[in-house]
């Protein structure tokens, strides 16, 4: 079985620090971005990356249109597109989805439903 690759987005060091320790630690490849327009890069340079986990609150270009911006490119849209926020306000679900999340999760990170999500064990309840 092939290794899948991650792409964290998120302009907190700490927060994709976390995620890399954890996710390298059950063997998936990791590469990050600070942002949404170097996220976009990443994902030119890094064709096999699978999932991108996606920090909704970022200053540069939010991750609403960020996942807009990669549902809107065909040759991207095989990533699994999964939100990650702080933010776990009635319709925030919703609204990621709207903007076009294939999964959803909150901070902190429950790392066990993570890696459910990330071996296609799990869809949350969107």
């Amino acid at each position: 079985m092939q290794q899948q690759k991650i792409l964290i987005v998120d302009d907190d060091d700490r927060n994709i620090f976390a995620l890399k320790a954890v996710l390298k630690s059950r063997q998936f490849n990791c590469v990050a971005a600070s942002g949404g327009l170097q996220a976009l890069e990443m994902l030119q340079q890094n064709k096999d990356v699978t999932v991108a986990l996606i920090d909704m609150m970022m200053p540069d270009m939010d991750g609403y249109e960020l996942m807009a911006i990669i549902k809107k490119i065909p040759a991207l849209n095989p990533v699994l597109l999964v939100a990650v926020t702080a933010q776990a306000m009635e319709g925030e679900k919703e609204k990621c989805i709207a903007a076009g999340a294939d999964d959803y999760i909150v901070k902190p990170v429950n790392v066990d439903l993570l890696l459910d999500i990330l071996n296609g064990q799990v869809k949350q309840q969107l």
